[in-house]
Protein backbone atom coordinates (compact mmCIF):
# COMPACT_ATOMS: atom_id res chain seq x y z
CA UNK A 1 0.00 0.00 0.00
CA UNK A 2 1.49 3.34 -1.04
CA UNK A 3 0.77 6.38 1.11
CA UNK A 4 0.74 10.08 0.42
CA UNK A 5 2.14 12.62 2.86
CA UNK A 6 0.79 16.14 3.02
CA UNK A 7 1.35 18.83 5.64
CA UNK A 8 -0.62 21.89 6.62
CA UNK A 9 -3.95 21.54 8.40
CA UNK A 10 -2.96 18.26 10.03
CA UNK A 11 0.31 19.68 11.34
CA UNK A 12 -1.54 22.71 12.68
CA UNK A 13 -4.02 20.43 14.44
CA UNK A 14 -1.13 18.66 16.19
CA UNK A 15 0.45 21.97 17.14
CA UNK A 16 -2.89 23.11 18.56
CA UNK A 17 -3.15 19.90 20.60
CA UNK A 18 0.44 20.32 21.76
CA UNK A 19 -0.27 23.87 22.84
CA UNK A 20 -3.49 23.01 24.68
CA UNK A 21 -5.66 24.90 22.18
CA UNK A 22 -7.28 21.76 20.77
CA UNK A 23 -8.72 19.57 23.55
CA UNK A 24 -11.95 18.28 21.97
CA UNK A 25 -13.02 15.62 19.45
CA UNK A 26 -11.37 15.67 16.03
CA UNK A 27 -14.20 14.52 13.72
CA UNK A 28 -14.04 16.45 10.41
CA UNK A 29 -10.85 18.21 11.52
CA UNK A 30 -8.21 18.60 8.79
CA UNK A 31 -10.45 16.97 6.14
CA UNK A 32 -8.64 14.52 3.92
CA UNK A 33 -6.18 13.38 6.57
CA UNK A 34 -5.94 10.00 8.26
CA UNK A 35 -6.70 10.08 11.97
CA UNK A 36 -5.57 7.42 14.42
CA UNK A 37 -6.64 5.80 17.68
CA UNK A 38 -3.90 5.30 20.25
CA UNK A 39 -2.84 2.61 22.70
CA UNK A 40 0.41 2.92 24.66
CA UNK A 41 1.57 -0.18 26.52
CA UNK A 42 4.62 -1.36 28.46
CA UNK A 43 7.14 -3.24 26.34
CA UNK A 44 6.38 -6.56 28.05
CA UNK A 45 2.80 -6.42 26.70
CA UNK A 46 3.64 -5.04 23.26
CA UNK A 47 4.21 -8.32 21.43
CA UNK A 48 0.93 -9.83 22.61
CA UNK A 49 -0.95 -6.65 21.74
CA UNK A 50 0.59 -6.63 18.27
CA UNK A 51 -0.69 -10.18 17.76
CA UNK A 52 -4.08 -9.16 19.17
CA UNK A 53 -4.34 -6.43 16.53
CA UNK A 54 -3.29 -8.84 13.79
CA UNK A 55 -6.01 -11.29 14.84
CA UNK A 56 -8.64 -8.54 15.15
CA UNK A 57 -8.05 -6.40 12.05
CA UNK A 58 -11.59 -4.96 11.86
CA UNK A 59 -11.49 -3.09 15.20
CA UNK A 60 -7.69 -2.79 15.38
CA UNK A 61 -6.23 -2.06 11.92
CA UNK A 62 -2.66 -1.06 12.74
CA UNK A 63 -1.19 1.85 10.80
CA UNK A 64 2.00 2.34 12.84
CA UNK A 65 3.95 1.10 15.86
CA UNK A 66 6.60 3.20 17.58
CA UNK A 67 10.06 2.06 18.55
CA UNK A 68 10.25 1.25 22.26
CA UNK A 69 10.67 4.47 24.23
CA UNK A 70 10.54 6.69 21.13
CA UNK A 71 7.57 9.14 21.07
CA UNK A 72 8.15 10.15 17.44
CA UNK A 73 6.35 8.55 14.49
CA UNK A 74 8.00 10.04 11.40
CA UNK A 75 6.15 7.67 9.05
CA UNK A 76 2.89 9.36 10.05
CA UNK A 77 3.94 12.97 9.76
CA UNK A 78 6.15 15.91 10.46
CA UNK A 79 7.52 16.37 13.98
CA UNK A 80 4.97 14.07 15.67
CA UNK A 81 5.31 13.70 19.43
CA UNK A 82 2.83 11.13 20.69
CA UNK A 83 3.16 12.54 24.24
CA UNK A 84 1.59 15.88 23.32
CA UNK A 85 -0.12 15.73 19.92
CA UNK A 86 -3.37 13.97 20.88
CA UNK A 87 -6.04 16.41 22.16
CA UNK A 88 -6.85 14.31 25.23
CA UNK A 89 -5.50 11.07 26.69
CA UNK A 90 -6.76 8.46 29.12
CA UNK A 91 -4.48 7.00 31.79
CA UNK A 92 -5.36 3.52 33.09
CA UNK A 93 -4.04 1.76 36.19
CA UNK A 94 -5.11 -1.81 36.91
CA UNK A 95 -7.94 -1.43 34.40
CA UNK A 96 -9.34 1.71 36.05
CA UNK A 97 -9.46 5.09 34.32
CA UNK A 98 -7.57 7.46 36.64
CA UNK A 99 -7.13 10.66 34.62
CA UNK A 100 -7.69 12.35 31.26
CA UNK A 101 -4.72 14.68 30.72
CA UNK A 102 -3.91 16.71 27.62
CA UNK A 103 -0.16 15.96 27.90
CA UNK A 104 1.61 12.75 29.00
CA UNK A 105 5.25 13.82 28.97
CA UNK A 106 5.50 13.25 32.72
CA UNK A 107 4.18 9.68 32.28
CA UNK A 108 6.29 8.62 29.31
CA UNK A 109 9.22 6.29 29.88
CA UNK A 110 11.78 4.36 27.86
CA UNK A 111 9.84 1.08 28.13
CA UNK A 112 6.61 2.23 26.42
CA UNK A 113 5.42 1.34 22.92
CA UNK A 114 2.76 3.34 21.04
CA UNK A 115 0.29 1.62 18.70
CA UNK A 116 -1.64 3.73 16.18
CA UNK A 117 -4.88 2.21 14.92
CA UNK A 118 -6.98 3.31 11.95
CA UNK A 119 -10.03 5.48 12.66
CA UNK A 120 -13.46 5.57 11.01
CA UNK A 121 -13.23 9.36 10.78
CA UNK A 122 -11.17 8.66 7.63
CA UNK A 123 -13.96 6.95 5.70
CA UNK A 124 -16.42 9.66 6.72
CA UNK A 125 -14.81 11.93 4.14
CA UNK A 126 -15.79 9.44 1.44
CA UNK A 127 -19.31 9.15 2.86
CA UNK A 128 -19.77 12.91 2.80
CA UNK A 129 -18.36 13.13 -0.73
CA UNK A 130 -20.96 10.56 -1.78
CA UNK A 131 -23.78 12.61 -0.27
CA UNK A 132 -24.28 10.32 2.73
CA UNK A 133 -25.15 12.03 6.03
CA UNK A 134 -22.86 11.74 9.06
CA UNK A 135 -25.07 12.69 11.96
CA UNK A 136 -22.47 13.48 14.65
CA UNK A 137 -20.80 15.92 12.26
CA UNK A 138 -24.18 17.50 11.51
CA UNK A 139 -24.89 17.84 15.23
CA UNK A 140 -21.36 18.97 16.14
CA UNK A 141 -20.77 16.23 18.71
CA UNK A 142 -18.71 13.10 19.24
CA UNK A 143 -19.62 9.85 17.47
CA UNK A 144 -21.62 7.39 19.63
CA UNK A 145 -19.73 4.20 20.52
CA UNK A 146 -20.97 1.07 22.27
CA UNK A 147 -19.57 -2.06 23.91
CA UNK A 148 -21.17 -5.14 22.37
CA UNK A 149 -21.55 -8.79 23.29
CA UNK A 150 -19.38 -9.76 20.32
CA UNK A 151 -16.08 -11.21 21.56
CA UNK A 152 -12.73 -10.32 20.05
CA UNK A 153 -10.22 -13.07 19.25
CA UNK A 154 -8.30 -13.56 22.51
CA UNK A 155 -4.53 -13.33 22.24
CA UNK A 156 -2.22 -13.85 25.21
CA UNK A 157 -3.69 -11.80 28.04
CA UNK A 158 -5.80 -9.66 25.68
CA UNK A 159 -9.51 -10.41 25.37
CA UNK A 160 -12.77 -8.53 25.66
CA UNK A 161 -15.80 -7.27 23.78
CA UNK A 162 -15.87 -5.52 20.42
CA UNK A 163 -16.68 -1.79 20.50
CA UNK A 164 -18.64 -0.30 17.59
CA UNK A 165 -19.34 3.22 16.36
CA UNK A 166 -22.80 4.08 15.00
CA UNK A 167 -24.16 6.29 12.25
CA UNK A 168 -27.92 6.33 11.51
CA UNK A 169 -28.88 6.01 7.85
CA UNK A 170 -31.88 5.28 5.67
CA UNK A 171 -31.83 1.74 4.27
CA UNK A 172 -30.75 2.79 0.76
CA UNK A 173 -28.02 5.00 2.22
CA UNK A 174 -26.88 2.15 4.45
CA UNK A 175 -26.38 -0.06 1.40
CA UNK A 176 -24.36 2.68 -0.26
CA UNK A 177 -22.34 3.19 2.95
CA UNK A 178 -21.36 -0.50 2.88
CA UNK A 179 -20.05 -0.02 -0.65
CA UNK A 180 -18.20 3.20 0.17
CA UNK A 181 -16.57 2.14 3.45
CA UNK A 182 -15.54 -1.31 2.22
CA UNK A 183 -12.88 0.51 0.18
CA UNK A 184 -11.13 1.45 3.46
CA UNK A 185 -10.12 -1.79 5.22
CA UNK A 186 -7.24 -0.06 7.01
CA UNK A 187 -9.75 2.17 8.83
CA UNK A 188 -12.32 -0.51 9.78
CA UNK A 189 -13.88 -1.07 6.36
CA UNK A 190 -17.52 -2.09 5.94
CA UNK A 191 -20.04 -2.17 8.81
CA UNK A 192 -20.22 -5.18 11.10
CA UNK A 193 -23.96 -4.86 11.86
CA UNK A 194 -27.05 -3.06 10.58
CA UNK A 195 -30.35 -2.66 12.38
CA UNK A 196 -31.50 -4.06 15.73
CA UNK A 197 -28.85 -3.06 18.31
CA UNK A 198 -30.04 -5.68 20.80
CA UNK A 199 -28.70 -8.41 18.54
CA UNK A 200 -25.16 -7.29 19.40
CA UNK A 201 -25.87 -6.63 23.06
CA UNK A 202 -26.70 -2.91 23.00
CA UNK A 203 -29.56 -2.32 25.44
CA UNK A 204 -30.09 1.42 24.92
CA UNK A 205 -29.08 3.06 21.65
CA UNK A 206 -29.57 6.49 23.26
CA UNK A 207 -27.03 5.77 25.98
CA UNK A 208 -23.64 5.12 24.33
CA UNK A 209 -20.73 3.81 26.40
CA UNK A 210 -18.43 6.38 24.77
CA UNK A 211 -19.08 9.60 22.86
CA UNK A 212 -22.47 11.30 22.53
CA UNK A 213 -25.96 10.15 21.54
CA UNK A 214 -27.21 11.32 18.15
CA UNK A 215 -30.67 11.67 16.66
CA UNK A 216 -32.08 8.67 14.81
CA UNK A 217 -34.81 9.96 12.52
CA UNK A 218 -37.92 8.23 11.22
CA UNK A 219 -37.05 5.77 8.48
CA UNK A 220 -33.42 5.41 9.59
CA UNK A 221 -31.63 2.37 10.96
CA UNK A 222 -28.48 2.32 13.10
CA UNK A 223 -25.40 1.18 11.20
CA UNK A 224 -22.45 -0.09 13.23
CA UNK A 225 -18.76 -0.19 12.35
CA UNK A 226 -15.94 -1.87 14.30
CA UNK A 227 -14.22 0.80 16.39
CA UNK A 228 -10.66 1.53 17.47
CA UNK A 229 -11.89 2.15 21.02
CA UNK A 230 -12.07 -1.66 21.34
CA UNK A 231 -8.65 -1.75 23.10
CA UNK A 232 -10.16 0.34 25.90
CA UNK A 233 -12.83 -2.29 26.56
CA UNK A 234 -10.08 -4.92 26.52
CA UNK A 235 -8.00 -2.87 28.98
CA UNK A 236 -10.95 -2.64 31.33
CA UNK A 237 -11.34 -6.41 31.01
CA UNK A 238 -7.73 -7.55 31.54
CA UNK A 239 -6.69 -4.73 33.93
CA UNK A 240 -3.00 -4.17 33.08
CA UNK A 241 -0.98 -2.35 35.71
CA UNK A 242 -0.47 0.71 33.49
CA UNK A 243 -1.34 1.91 30.00
CA UNK A 244 -2.43 5.03 28.13
CA UNK A 245 -5.00 5.51 25.35
CA UNK A 246 -6.61 8.43 23.56
CA UNK A 247 -9.91 9.73 24.90
CA UNK A 248 -12.62 8.39 22.56
CA UNK A 249 -13.07 10.70 19.57
CA UNK A 250 -9.85 12.60 20.33
CA UNK A 251 -7.47 11.31 17.66
CA UNK A 252 -3.97 11.86 16.42
CA UNK A 253 -4.32 13.75 13.13
CA UNK A 254 -1.61 12.48 10.78
CA UNK A 255 -0.13 13.88 7.58
CA UNK A 256 -1.23 10.79 5.63
CA UNK A 257 -4.05 11.35 3.16
CA UNK A 258 -7.26 9.30 3.21
CA UNK A 259 -6.99 8.91 -0.56
CA UNK A 260 -3.78 6.95 -0.11
CA UNK A 261 -5.34 4.25 2.10
CA UNK A 262 -8.34 3.51 -0.14
CA UNK A 263 -8.30 0.26 -2.14
CA UNK A 264 -10.22 1.66 -5.11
Amino acid sequence: MSVTINVGAAYQARLDARGGILTGPTANLAPGHVQANLAILPEELAHDFLRFCQRNPKPCPLIAVSETGDPSLPELGRDIDIRTDVPRYRVWRNGELVSEPVDIRDLWNEKLVAFLIGCSFSFEEAMLADGLPVRHIEQGCNVPMYRTNVPTVATGPFSGPLVVSMRPLKAADAIRAVQVTSRFPSVHGAPVHLGDPSLIGIADINNPDYGDPVEIREGEIPVFWACGVTPQSVIANIQPEFCITHAPGHMLVTDLLNSSISVI
